[in-house]
C-alpha cells in the first residue's frame, strides 16, 4: 500500500492567532489539542519514510466569481477577501511545505471538489490517506467521507486535527470512525529513529 499525508486547512486564518477564525476559537484547540506540534512531527516522518505530504488549503480568485456566495458556513468570507495567496489562506509557517510538495487549492468544503487531487493521488498510486488538519467537522470529515467513497483507505490523525470546540472535533471523531481508522501520529507514523 501506498501512503499520502494531506495537510487540510492548516491555515493562517484558522490556526494562527491572529486569523480571523483562529481569534474565535479554532486556534485556542488548536493550542490545547497540540496540533501543529503533532502535524509538524507527521510531517516530519512522512518525509523521513518517502511518503509525499500534500497541503490543501482555500482560497478565492480576486474577484469572488469562484465564491460560494448561498453558503451559509462561507458568508463572512466575503467581508474578509481571503484570496489565493494572501496571508491568511498561506499554510501557518510551522508546516511550510517543501519546494517540491503540492499545494491544492480549493473552493468548498471538499478538498476534492473540482480540485486535481484525485488526479495527484492517483497519479502517485496512493491508496492511503493520512488526514490532518482543521476543522476536523468540516474539511477532516469531508476528505474521509468522500475518500471512502472513491475507495481510498482512510486514517485520520486525531491528534493533529481540531474543530473551534472540543464538542464539535469529539462529534466529528465519532462520525469519522464508521469511514476511517481513528488513529495519532505515532501510531500512523512511528518514529523510526
Amino acid at each position: 500500500m501506498s501512503s499520502a499525508l494531506l495537510i487540510l486547512d492548516m491555515i493562517n486564518a484558522l490556526v494562527h492567532p491572529d486569523g480571523k477564525k483562529g481569534r474565535e476559537g479554532f486556534a485556542e484547540q488548536v493550542a490545547k489539542r497540540d496540533v501543529l506540534s503533532n502535524a509538524a512531527t507527521a510531517i516530519e516522518r512522512a518525509r523521513a519514510a518517502g511518503i509525499p505530504v500534500i497541503y490543501v488549503v482555500i482560497g478565492f480568485s480576486p474577484g469572488f466569481a469562484d465564491f460560494p456566495s448561498r453558503s451559509p458556513l462561507f458568508k463572512d468570507a466575503a467581508e474578509d477577501r481571503p484570496t489565493v495567496d494572501s496571508w491568511e489562506t498561506r499554510v501557518h509557517d510551522d508546516l511550510r511545505p517543501a519546494s517540491e510538495e503540492s499545494i491544492v487549492l480549493k473552493r468548498r468544503v471538499s478538498p476534492f471538489y473540482a480540485t486535481h487531487l484525485d488526479l495527484l493521488l492517483r497519479k502517485q498510486n496512493i491508496d492511503t490517506l493520512l488526514l490532518a488538519g482543521v476543522a476536523t467537522d468540516l474539511v477532516v470529515l469531508s476528505a474521509a467521507r468522500e475518500a471512502h467513497d472513491r475507495d481510498y483507505r482512510v486514517e485520520v490523525l486525531a491528534d493533529a486535527t481540531a474543530a473551534r470546540t472540543k464538542r464539535a472535533h469529539d462529534a466529528a471523531i465519532t462520525l469519522l470512525g464508521s469511514t476511517a481508522l481513528v488513529t495519532t501520529v505515532d501510531k500512523a507514523l512511528p518514529d523510526r529513529a
